[in-house]
């Protein structure tokens, strides 16, 4: 077997990942391409890995009932949206309420 490259799509597991690789293929009667998904388990050692991380699996001996692969390496990081910290940042004054409704 060799190494597939898919998106973690779940990590909630202490040491493990769940990868979807999606793979192309003819079919022949229809004359169109096709795409099927497959989830695999693998085994993330250092709980690196984040939902939406592009990562390649190696295939390894049984770990469990349903994991046989090892994240090989992080191909891409998944973009994750960190807000601006509130020290770095200036306040803006507000607009009193009463000054709003007195009007």
């Amino acid at each position: 077997m060799k190494g597939v490259v898919g998106m973690v799509v779940s990590n909630k597991m202490q040491k493990s990942v769940v990868v979807a690789v999606d793979r192309l293929f003819h079919h022949k009667l229809y004359n169109r391409y096709v795409k099927r998904t497959s989830k695999f388990m693998a085994h993330d050692e250092n709980n690196l890995c984040n939902i939406g991380d592009r990562v390649r699996l190696d295939p390894s001996r049984p770990l469990s009932k349903r994991k046989h692969w090892v994240v090989a390496e992080i191909l891409r990081r998944a973009r994750i949206y960190q807000p601006p910290s509130s020290t770095s940042s200036p306040a803006t004054p507000k607009q009193s309420i009463s000054a709003s409704t007195a009007s």
